[in-house]
C-alpha cells in the first residue's frame, strides 16, 4: 500500500473543526502525521477541496437476487466514481436481509468485489411483510448498522412500536419509508394538479406525513432514534421541525431529485422521473431546501435504485419506482446548496461525512490523524454535464440526464487505496 501525500488542498474537517489549507498524509490505510517517504506518491490537488470520504446512508446495491440491475461490484464503483467511500445497503434483496446468513454474504461479496465500504442494514420484519419483528438482536450481531424494511412501510403502529422498543435496546436506528398505504393506494405520482391532468393514479402527501407523524409520536415516547426516509413534502419538514424542537429523537433524509425536480416534468410520461415517494409541488421543493438549510433534515442521500433500461421502458403506470444517484448527487449538493449561497459547503460536508458517521456509528467521517484513510477530493468549480452513457452504475434510470452542474468528486480513496482518479492525477497505475 503506497504512500500517498495530497499536496496543496483546503482541507474541510467538520468532525474535528478544520476549515484550512494542509497537506494530507496517508500511511498503511490510514491518516498520519510527519513528513511523507522519499518514494510516496504526491499528488497535487491545488484548488481542490479534500474532505472525508463521503457516506452515503441509502444505497440499494440489488445483490443478492437483482444483479441485473446492479452488483456490489458495479455500485460501488459509481459510488466512488461519485465521491461516495462507505455507502448503507438497503436490505430489499432476493432473499430479504432479515437474517444473518443473507447480512453475512452481503459484507463476504463486499469484502470480494466492492471498492467502496460496504455497511448493511437488516429488515425490521420478516420478509419486510409488517407481520413479525425479524431477529434484531442476530442482526446486530451480524453487523448491520440499521433496521429498515425500505420500499415498504410497517402499516401497523403496534408493531411499529415493538420494532422500536426492541431497537433501542440494540442501540439501533430504525430507517422507514413513510408511506401509509390506504392513503397512497397504487398511486404513481403526487396527487394534484398533474396527475388529474396526466390521467394517472395519485399519491397524495399526506400518505407520508401521517406517518411522519406516528413516527414522531413513537420516538418520543420509545426514545428510540427514528430516520424518515426521502422527505418529500412540506407539512412532513413542519412535523419534523416541531418533533425536534422538543427534542424527539427523529431525524430526516433529503434526496436530490426531491430538492430539485417537480410534478411538472412528468408530462412526457418520462419514467426516469417515476420515484417512490413521488416528485411533488414546487412549494414542497422549497419546503426541503429550507429543512436541509435550517438543519431539520440532518441527512443527504442518494435513494439509489437502479432498474434495467427494459423495465423502465414500459407505460408510466407500470415501470418500476426509482432512480440512480450515486454518480450525481454530489454536483447536485454542490450547484443547488453550496453555489446557489442556501447552505455553506463546511455544511454540506458534515451532513455527508461526519453526521451519518457519528449516527451509524461507522467510525469513519473524519480526517483526524490515525483514521481510516477514507478521502474524497473535490473540484468546487468543475462544470460537467450529466451523461447516462458514462455512468459506472449497472443501470442508468437518472431523471438528470443532460444537467449542466457545477462541482464533482475527481480523486477518491477508500483505506488508502486510489479508487478514483477522473483527471489521471496519480499517474499511470
Amino acid at each position: 500500500m503506497k504512500e500517498i501525500l495530497l499536496q496543496g488542498a483546503r482541507v474541510i474537517d467538520p468532525g474535528s473543526g478544520r476549515d484550512q489549507k494542509q497537506d494530507i498524509l496517508i500511511r498503511d490505510g490510514k491518516i498520519a502525521s510527519g513528513k511523507a517517504s522519499a518514494d510516496a506518491l504526491v499528488v497535487k490537488v491545488d484548488g481542490c477541496v479534500v474532505t472525508p470520504g463521503l457516506i452515503d446512508p441509502h444505497v440499494h446495491l440489488r445483490e443478492p437476487g437483482q444483479s441485473a440491475k446492479e452488483t456490489i461490484a458495479t455500485g460501488t464503483a459509481a459510488a466512488v466514481a461519485g465521491g461516495f467511500t462507505s455507502v448503507i445497503a438497503m436490505p430489499n434483496t432476493s432473499p430479504t436481509a432479515d437474517g444473518p446468513n443473507t447480512i453475512a454474504w452481503i459484507r463476504q461479496r463486499a469484502r470480494e468485489t466492492g471498492v467502496a465500504n460496504v455497511f448493511t442494514t437488516g429488515a425490521i420484519s420478516v420478509g419486510q411483510k409488517g407481520e413479525a419483528l425479524a431477529p434484531f438482536g442476530a442482526l446486530k450481531q451480524a453487523g448491520v448498522v440499521g433496521l429498515t424494511d425500505d420500499g415498504h412501510c410497517i402499516q401497523s403502529a403496534e408493531l411499529m412500536r415493538r420494532a422500536l422498543e426492541y431497537a433501542r435496546m440494540f442501540d439501533l436506528p430504525v430507517l422507514d419509508h413513510c408511506e401509509d398505504s390506504s392513503l397512497s393506494a397504487g398511486g404513481v405520482m403526487n396527487e394534484g394538479k398533474w396527475s388529474r391532468i396526466l390521467g394517472l393514479p395519485g399519491w397524495p402527501g399526506i400518505a407520508e406525513e401521517v406517518i411522519v407523524a406516528r413516527n414522531a409520536l413513537l420516538a418520543e415516547l420509545t426514545g428510540a432514534r427514528v430516520l424518515c426516509q426521502h422527505i418529500s413534502s412540506a407539512a412532513s419538514v413542519r412535523i419534523l421541525r416541531e418533533a425536534r424542537a422538543r427534542g424527539v429523537p427523529i431525524e430526516g433524509e433529503a434526496s436530490p431529485h426531491h430538492m430539485t425536480l417537480t410534478d411538472d416534468r412528468i408530462e412526457g410520461y418520462n419514467t426516469d422521473f417515476k420515484m417512490n415517494p413521488p416528485l411533488r409541488t414546487r412549494s414542497d421543493v422549497e419546503a426541503i431546501l429550507q429543512g436541509v438549510a435550517d438543519g431539520t433534515l440532518r441527512f443527504l442521500a442518494t435513494d439509489h435504485a437502479p432498474h434495467c433500461s427494459y423495465e423502465k421502458e414500459v407505460e408510466f403506470d407500470q415501470a418500476p419506482f426509482g432512480v440512480v444517484g450515486l454518480e450525481t448527487a454530489l454536483g447536485i449538493y454542490l450547484t443547488e446548496l453550496v453555489h446557489s449561497g442556501l447552505v455553506p459547503l463546511g455544511e454540506v460536508v458534515a451532513k455527508m461525512t461526519s453526521v451519518p458517521s457519528n449516527y451509524f456509528r461507522l467510525e469513519r467521517g473524519t480526517l483526524e490523524t490515525g483514521a481510516v484513510a477514507d478521502v474524497t477530493v473535490i473540484d468546487l468549480e468543475r462544470k460537467w454535464t450529466v451523461k447516462k452513457s458514462e455512468f459506472k452504475s449497472k443501470s442508468h434510470n437518472t431523471p438528470f440526464e443532460g444537467r449542466e452542474l457545477r462541482g464533482r468528486a475527481v480523486f477518491t480513496i477508500v483505506g488508502g487505496i486510489v479508487r478514483h482518479d477522473l483527471d489521471g492525477r496519480a499517474g499511470a497505475p
